[in-house]
């Protein structure tokens, strides 16, 4: 089995993501990325979840905390993620790709969400081959979305 390019996403070049507004589904399928999958300019971080996120905790102060440590985690659990894959460890594949999805999708990253998802599903049926060959689409849809909030978020709060 080959190994991917780079096991940190915010290395080498970047992979080609799934077309625009759409992730694989782990079954060869496509699934739509967003609720707006149809736009021409979706986004990778939605606003308004950051801003729900915003208002659960009285203010933007722990949220925009939350959205600087989910940017400054993203390779090492992005690392973790690739280490478990490559190993076929199930478990720790499935605490790392949760722990990308949940996150992810508390930020507004909803598309890297619903892409890990599709990882997920991939891990949980034990196709590592397929897991495998998603790692570089989920690291693309990574540092997209940790772009899109350091300028969205993250940069604006500091």
């Amino acid at each position: 089995m080959d190994s991917p390019a780079a096991t940190s996403s915010s290395g080498g070049a970047p992979a080609e993501p799934p077309a625009a507004g759409a992730a694989a589904d782990g079954a060869g399928g496509v699934i739509p990325a967003t609720p707006t999958a149809g736009m021409k300019s979706a986004r990778w971080v939605e606003p308004e979840i950051l801003a729900e996120l915003e208002a659960e905790l009285e203010g933007p102060e722990l949220a925009h905390a939350f959205a600087r440590d989910y940017a400054a985690l993203w390779d090492q659990r992005f690392s973790r993620l690739t280490a478990a894959v490559q190993d076929q460890d199930r478990v720790a594949a499935l605490d790392a790709i949760i722990s990308v999805r949940i996150a992810s999708a508390m930020v507004g990253g909803i598309r890297l969400a619903i892409f890990a998802q599709a990882l997920e599903d991939c891990v949980r049926g034990s196709d590592f081959g397929k897991a495998h060959q998603l790692l570089a689409s989920l690291a693309e849809h990574g540092v997209r979305t940790i772009s899109e909030l350091r300028a969205t978020c993250i940069q604006k709060n500091s």
